[in-house]
């Protein structure tokens, strides 16, 4: 029977007891930033369970695409070395939300594994949780199944919970004894693989507190779990699951590519781990992961930089992960359109961060042979925290593939020193992003020194205006600093990406210079070095104002962002995610994951969707401290890593960009003016930053380029003069080397009839500088006849010179000697008495007609 055939006998069986048949949600759980994976059928019903929503259906059924390398449910340290556990597996599922319960999910279990599957009864063994007498008796009821193999066990084993509190239920096991020793009951979850759990059963009837007790609900729900490798291993007669039709497509192309075969263990565990970690991969990345530094980006690099690190263990040392994503498409992409969809995307972000550890990989082996050398010397086993942390951070080596590559040669790795020189560094990190203001970060850690008049919450108006009347409840001095807390205030405090704002406090008698605002608990500090806040009091009236023009300029690069965002998921794909984001007066800065540099054309595309969508004149809608779940049903962009409240703030531009943001902006995206995009670069593997100017950054942007153009203008003027002059001098330079020619011409004159010849073949660029030889010529040679000719290109060019006391005494005349030399080569001419020049086409007559010279002066001479 083959996977495929499993797979939907799975599903068919459900579907016969009126099961609702559901697509998989996708790998990466972008709605639920308390996941880094889709790592269990019952993520995407979360809410039923929670009680926070409803489904039409009230049975379901499916395949879900799951990954587990994290947290509770990590697997990737057994990955390859044991034939069971996977990152990346399919959990086939079955649901009942309020519906049946423990009765029907035990017989239909039993149903479909010994009468569907035809499992051999005896091998199977059942077991419930410690108290729940009710699953012990139903499963001596409803099914055949051996009584004796019916056990109990503890929480660890058969107790499901959702997290410390809420939902949580006893869950019965189902697991199949494959020895010989099958009637054994000690096999069972001792973690043999001899014993393998191939279902679970969750029972979700209580709801746990606080406090920790448990409270009965009063919907019961069923959540099953199958693992699919593994019951497909069993149907297939395989003691592995990578034996399977499931794997063993990508290791006969593993094999292919390395000219290794799957035979010994040692070269087995390394094709595992690739079949393995190429499927979770190519999946986590169709549904729009992509490998980076931070959060499940940086799992995913993990998960790669240790396939390829493995790949060197069977003589795969360029780029090949990429290779197996084609072999993957053609035995899932049925199944799961989106990686056939995204098939050439992912190949693509593959080898590029392939590409981009190799670089590094060979370093930082030999690097870790040297360590490993050095302490075998000294008879340690036990590489220290500051080599570990140098492989981390000069060559990109995870912790874990540090104490892989330790573990193989029976060391260990100092995970603590490790992880003090982390903190360290992340210390170093904060600090260097403290506030220009740190002196007065030390005395803002509390309130309790300003005696604050009126304890309720500041309230923030910047949203509506850039100016307030307010009221003065806190003040302080701090060597030169003052500090000023008032009722309520338009002064936007950085966050978000977005700076502070500055501007001014006008009281009674003094206008207050706002160079920076700070939050601390509920209240925002107005801070001034201007010495006239010592006339302010506590209780005073006075009006807060921020500068205008500098928050709109402000506001104006916020809201781009926002456009600029979902025009990068448009043009580039949504595996596009903010990572990271500066909003000033001057520009805006925006980080996002990406595995490639922007192409022109790509870039011209941002640019051209950003700004077609400015000018459609797109309103503000400002969802304002609304619920988080309600913000979720809209469909507001959000992403794994940010925090959320329990209420949020919903910037929306029309039809166009949704997503959470605390900060200020325009009123309608016209207001934004015209968006130009002025740099675009690479910050750290898998993350882009694009650098932009919006409105009056773009009338400046506009007048530097100008300027930048002038002045370039006037230096390429200044070179061209420089050009003309070298290549002047150069011509000089070339025609003295060509005179030198003439030295050996006048040192080799022949004479006829009491006249002195002087010939030769020389080297010329064209007529014009031959004539000039002959002109030199004709003035070193005295008196005399003189006659160069130069191969020019492919043709024949002749000068011919004559002294004038020849051309006076002897009637000699150039014209005349060079016309009857011309017809020699194939061409005429003619000239002046002194100078005359001509050409011909025929290059192999040049000896000869230099032979006839002495003949043709000897006529004109008589």
């Amino acid at each position: 029977m083959t996977s495929q055939e499993i797979r939907q006998q799975f599903l068919d069986f459900f579907r016969s007891k009126d099961h609702r048949i559901v697509p998989s949600s996708p790998v990466v759980p972008f709605d639920d930033p308390t996941l880094l994976f889709t790592n269990a059928g019952m993520n995407q019903f979360k809410d039923v369970f929670l009680g926070t929503g409803t489904r039409e259906y009230k049975r379901a059924a499916n395949t879900q695409k799951c990954i587990r390398v994290s947290g509770k449910h990590n697997d990737l340290e057994e990955v390859g070395h044991d034939t069971y556990h996977h990152t990346f597996f399919e959990m086939l599922g079955n649901w009942s939300f309020g519906d049946y319960y423990k009765k029907e999910a035990i017989m239909w279990a039993w149903e479909l594994l010994t009468e569907v599957w035809r499992l051999p009864k005896e091998r199977l063994w059942a077991t419930v949780y410690k108290d729940d007498d009710e699953a012990f008796e139903l499963w001596k009821q409803v099914t055949d199944i051996n009584p004796k193999h019916i056990l109990r066990f503890g929480e660890k084993d058969n107790f499901w919970e959702m997290g410390d509190t809420g939902p949580c239920g006893p869950c019965s096991e189902i697991h199949i004894n494959l020895s010989d020793d099958y009637d054994n009951p000690s096999y069972v979850n001792a973690g043999t693989p001899e014993c393998i759990e191939i279902w679970n059963l969750v029972f979700i009837q209580y709801n746990r507190d606080e406090t920790g007790k448990l409270h009965e609900l009063p919907a019961k729900h069923v959540d099953t779990g199958m693992g699919f490798e593994r019951v497909c291993a069993v149907l297939q007669n395989k003691s592995s699951n990578y034996d399977t039709d499931i794997f063993m497509p990508l290791i006969d192309e593993i094999v292919k590519l390395s000219g290794v075969t799957y035979k010994n263990e040692e070269d087995k565990i390394p094709m595992r781990v690739i079949a393995d970690h190429i499927r979770a991969l190519t999946f986590a990345i169709a549904d729009g992961a992509v490998p980076g530094n931070e959060g499940r980006g940086y799992v995913l690099r993990r998960i790669l930089r240790r396939a390829a690190r493995y790949g060197r263990k069977i003589n795969l040392k360029e780029p090949f992960l990429f290779k197996l994503v084609d072999v993957l498409v053609s035995t899932m992409g049925s199944v799961f359109t989106e990686i056939k969809e995204k098939q050439d995307y992912v190949k693509k972000v593959i080898k590029a961060e392939e590409e981009s550890f190799n670089a590094t990989l060979d370093r930082g082996i030999e690097l870790f042979e040297d360590v490993v050398r050095r302490l075998n010397k000294n008879n340690q086993k036990i590489i220290p925290g500051e080599d570990v942390f140098k492989l981390y951070d000069t060559y990109g080596f995870p912790v874990d593939l540090t104490s892989l590559m330790a573990r193989e040669i029976g060391f260990s790795v100092d995970e603590a020193g490790f992880n003090k020189l982390m903190e360290a560094q992340r210390k170093k990190a904060r600090e260097a992003s403290k506030e220009k203001f740190a002196s007065v970060n030390v005395v803002l850690t509390d309130l309790s020194s300003f005696n604050i008049t009126d304890n309720k919450q500041v309230e923030f108006t910047g949203y509506d205006e850039l100016k307030s009347e307010a009221k003065i409840i806190g003040i302080k001095k701090e060597g030169n600093t003052n500090l000023i807390i008032l009722d309520r205030t338009p002064f936007y405090v950085e966050a978000g990406g977005q700076i502070d704002d500055t501007g001014k406090i006008l009281a009674p008698s003094a206008e207050i210079e706002i160079v920076d605002v700070a939050k601390v608990e509920n209240a925002i500090i107005h801070i001034s070095e201007n010495s006239f806040a010592e006339s302010l009091k506590p209780g005073m009236q006075v009006i807060a104002e921020v500068d205008e023009n500098r928050r709109w300029d402000i506001m104006r690069n916020h809201s781009a962002t926002h456009f600029l965002h979902k025009a990068l998921r448009t043009i580039l794909g949504t595996h596009v995610q903010q990572a990271g984001s500066y909003v000033g007066p001057d520009r805006l800065r925006f980080d996002f994951t990406h595995f490639a540099k922007l192409s022109p054309e790509e870039i011209y595309d941002i640019e051209t969707l950003v700004n077609e969508q400015l000018r459609r004149n797109l309103p503000l809608i400002h969802h304002r401290n609304i619920p988080f779940e309600e913000a979720k049903k809209m469909g507001a962009l959000m992403f794994f890593g940010d925090k959320y409240g329990d209420r949020v703030n919903v910037v929306q531009f029309g039809d166009f960009t949704m997503e959470f943001c605390g900060g200020t902006h325009v009123k309608n995206s016209s207001q934004i003016g015209l968006f130009k995009i002025i740099s675009e670069q690479s910050i750290a593997s898998g993350v882009r930053r694009i650098e932009a100017v919006t409105g009056a950054g773009v009338e400046r942007y506009i007048y530097t380029q100008l300027e930048h153009l002038k002045e370039s203008e006037k230096k390429i003027e200044e070179l061209l003069d420089v050009k003309k002059k070298l290549e002047k001098e150069i011509s000089e330079l070339k025609m003295r080397e060509k005179i030198e020619q003439l030295d050996h011409i006048l040192s080799l004159h022949s004479e006829e009839s009491g006249v002195k010849i002087y010939k030769g073949k020389v080297h010329a660029d064209n007529m014009d500088e031959l004539k000039s030889l002959g002109d030199e010529l004709r003035n070193k040679m005295g008196s005399g006849v003189g006659i160069l000719i130069s191969q020019i290109e492919d043709k024949v060019g002749i000068v011919a010179v004559v002294s004038d006391d020849l051309i006076k005494k002897k009637n000699l005349s150039a014209g005349k000697i060079v016309g009857e030399l011309a017809k020699l080569v194939g061409g005429g001419g003619g000239g002046r008495p002194h100078l005359a020049t001509a050409g011909g086409k025929d290059i192999k007559a040049i000896t000869k007609a230099l032979a006839k010279v002495e003949e043709i002066v000897s006529q004109q001479n008589k």
